[in-house]
């Protein structure tokens, strides 16, 4: 069974442009380290301080090896340092998805 991973971000409204720099790196290191990224998503009309991002993967098992090899990857480490050094998360949250068929 696969699993989707559906982030939601908080942002500080007034440090999107940082947040949208972030996603940008992400879309290349995701894939590298085994991640499905179907995408990230800003802020366009309304709330303009919720952003979501969605990750596919083969089962939670891949998920958990993604997840060690991107806490392996510099390009990474050095995405995660960028969001702590620039603060303009403020929460995130994490929520596991199965696609209904029939």
């Amino acid at each position: 069974m696969s699993v989707t991973v559906f982030i939601r971000y908080q942002l500080d409204p007034f440090k999107r442009a940082q947040f949208e720099e972030y996603s940008r790196r992400w879309l290349t290191i995701i894939p590298k380290c085994g991640g499905d990224l179907i995408g990230y998503f800003m802020p366009h009309e309304g709330t303009n301080n919720i952003a979501f991002a969605l990750i596919s993967f083969e089962s939670l098992a891949a998920y958990e090896a993604y997840r060690a090899r991107l806490r392996q990857d510099a390009e990474g480490m050095a995405n995660f340092h960028f969001a702590e050094d620039h603060k303009f998360i403020l929460a995130e949250e994490r929520t596991f998805l199965r696609q209904v068929v029939l």
